[in-house]
């Protein structure tokens, strides 16, 4: 059975928003006294969820207070510099047009994820944009799957998860359904082949060709 439900990981996969992840790294670190870091350190450490990376450069005892920093200082200029990857609206538009039910399935926050994609004029084709605050769960946790996929009416056999990283591949396998992944993001196809990724595409265009064949089944 073709796909009749795909989700789709935001950052790193349907939009480019390293700029300003790394500027609000940027802002916050130095309050606590530690350097900026670089956007090769910035790009390792996101993926599960802002708690998770934060650990990456400060302790535990100080990652609620950051969190506070960097979110606060992330909205004020969340849309100044994201920018849709290559492909994104066209492979979306050409999905809704075929009827293909989409969702974005993300650990931004919902409500800076709900900006970005009403910013690049992603909303119209989008059932759902799920995120970070909706649910007491985070990707990959399988009730977070269970619950997006019971809102849309879906099912595991005919759903999709297109992603960048291992944390997108478990969010898939823990829910029961398939990732597809691109090396647009955080992780190279080396990394993505070791996590399981069941497909690895390097562009949304080249993954948008395989997915038109596969929903025509």
């Amino acid at each position: 059975m073709g796909f009749r439900t795909i989700l789709l990981d935001l950052d790193g996969t349907l939009v480019d928003a390293f700029t300003t992840i790394h500027r609000a790294y940027g802002h916050t670190l130095p309050h606590f006294g530690r350097p900026a870091p670089t956007m090769a350190e910035v790009r390792r450490a996101v993926g599960g969820g802002l708690r998770n990376a934060m650990a990456h450069f400060l302790p535990e005892e100080l990652i609620t207070e950051a969190i506070a920093l960097h979110t606060a200082f992330t909205d004020r200029i969340l849309l100044e510099d994201v920018q849709p990857m290559p492909g994104a609206l066209a492979l979306l538009q050409a999905l809704h047009a075929r009827g293909t039910t989409l969702a974005v399935y993300t650990n931004k926050h919902a409500g800076a994820s709900r900006r970005i994609c009403a910013h690049l004029g992603f909303t119209p084709f989008l059932a759902g944009v799920y995120g970070a605050g909706d649910t007491p769960w985070l990707k990959p946790q399988p009730e977070l799957a269970a619950h997006v996929l019971d809102e849309l009416h879906a099912e595991p056999a005919t759903t999709l998860l297109v992603g960048d990283s291992p944390f997108d591949v478990q969010a898939a396998h823990n829910g029961g359904f398939v990732c597809w992944c691109v090396t647009t993001g955080t992780h190279d196809a080396e990394q993505l082949t070791a996590a399981s990724a069941d497909r690895i595409f390097t562009c949304l265009p080249e993954l948008q060709v395989a997915l038109l064949t596969e929903i025509a089944r």
